[in-house]
């Protein structure tokens, strides 16, 4: 039996990060003059003259955001593998196109993306349905109450059963207790159920009780045992267990060592579809020394898979990664795609970069309104830029009223 887990994992970037800084990465070597700009050409809007009854300014604030910006206000750089420069080179690459999925617009003529299936998340192929053979086997009327949504009838059916030491039984009461479905909500009992569940060997229960030792919520905190618990949810193939303990790998042995332990775990979890975990194997293909030349080759599709996921963070690297040839070939009107997809989707670097992207006319049409106002929107998440302000200071005042009433629209629209 397996339920969506809802787990909580130490950072992911963050962990991520402190290992990849041991290696000469590719994807996050920093510019030493905080150049935030795109390869291609530079070009300086024209200045005509401005009209003179209009004052038209930015009427939003300006937060001040560490998390985003550094001391003297220009965008972040340093140890994070998300606000990189686009300044890699280019490299080769066999790869088909990529299709992102429509973004919610600001514009009320355009509808929000519907979602992508679940084998379109995975980066799979949709295959033909087999043929439907009869099942033979035990029905399992307490998880079919379960899953109709009958859950008091589920708890009615399972509880003999728990009783008696079933470890599908136990986890699907933890389940219903913790969740307070059919019954009241009780946390401690359900941990005292995932506990059972786990000693009887259910993965699912072996990661969620690993998390309750974790936080030593219901029982005492014991990051030993919770640590025992995790690794036996991963090696018995539990996905978020499978991710949760490479993060633990990785913060526990900094560095590349850390992250090689890690990988084999990263790279199961991404077969079962953890969008983390795929983008992770991507990082580690694409900067882990001593890695087969095949997986190495690779690393643009797991960054792939985990974009078509929604993982904000990896669409961002989709951008940059095809407007920069890193993994593969160079493909700039793809690279905005990606790029147009994160920062609607409110990832602030890709907003800040796509402003960029429509200045310098890289993979679409100059548009120095539609270039002001992802300016103006990633100003007031507080991602300063100076060199974006100098352009946007030297536009003619109706295309910074333009910019600044299309911004307006994107913030209602969110």
């Amino acid at each position: 039996m397996s339920f969506t887990p809802r787990f909580r994992h130490r950072s992911f970037l963050a962990a991520l990060a402190v290992g990849l800084t041991a290696l000469p990465l590719l994807a996050v070597a920093q510019s030493g003059n905080n150049d935030t700009s795109l390869p291609g050409i530079t070009m300086q809007p024209d200045k005509g003259s401005r009209p003179v009854d209009s004052d038209q300014s930015d009427d939003a604030g300006q937060p001040d955001d560490d998390t985003v910006q550094s001391g003297n206000g220009t965008p972040a750089h340093g140890d994070s593998v998300v606000t990189r420069p686009l300044n890699a080179e280019v490299g080769t690459f066999k790869s088909e196109k990529i299709e992102p999925g429509a973004e919610p617009k600001a514009d009320d003529a355009i509808k929000p993306s519907q979602g992508v299936g679940v084998f379109d998340r995975m980066g799979a192929k949709l295959p033909d349905l087999p043929p439907e053979k009869p099942f033979k086997g035990k029905i399992d009327e307490a998880y079919g109450a379960f899953q109709r949504g009958y859950y008091l009838t589920a708890f009615q059916k399972a509880l003999p059963r728990a009783q008696l030491g079933d470890p599908a039984a136990q986890t699907l009461l933890a389940e219903l207790m913790s969740q307070g479905l059919g019954v009241k909500r009780d946390s401690k009992d359900a941990a005292f159920w995932y506990g059972k569940a786990a000693e009887g060997g259910d993965a699912t229960s072996m990661f969620k009780y690993a998390l309750i030792l974790m936080e030593g919520r219901d029982v005492p905190r014991d990051e030993k045992k919770a640590d025992e618990w995790m690794k036996k949810a991963a090696d018995a193939g539990q996905a978020s267990a499978e991710f949760n303990w490479a993060q633990s790998l990785t913060a526990d042995n900094p560095g590349v060592k850390g992250l090689q332990m890690a990988l084999p775990y990263y790279e199961k979890s991404a077969q079962q579809g953890i969008a983390d975990a795929q983008y992770a194997v991507s990082q580690l293909y694409l900067n882990l020394p001593d890695l087969p030349a095949e997986k190495k080759t690779q690393a643009r599709e797991w960054l792939s898979r985990a974009a078509n996921a929604g993982f904000d963070t990896a669409q961002l690297d989709m951008g940059i990664w095809l407007i920069n040839g890193i993994g593969g070939k160079q493909d700039l009107e793809n690279g905005f795609n990606w790029m147009r997809v994160a920062a609607y989707r409110g990832n602030v670097v890709a907003q800040n970069k796509l402003a960029h992207l429509y200045i310098n006319a890289l993979g679409t049409k100059q548009d120095p309104v539609a270039a002001a106002t992802w300016y103006v929107i990633s100003r007031r998440a507080g991602l300063k830029d100076p060199e974006l302000e100098d352009f946007y200071q030297g536009i003619e005042d109706y295309q910074q009223k333009a910019a600044i009433d299309a911004a307006n629209k994107f913030r209602r629209a969110q």
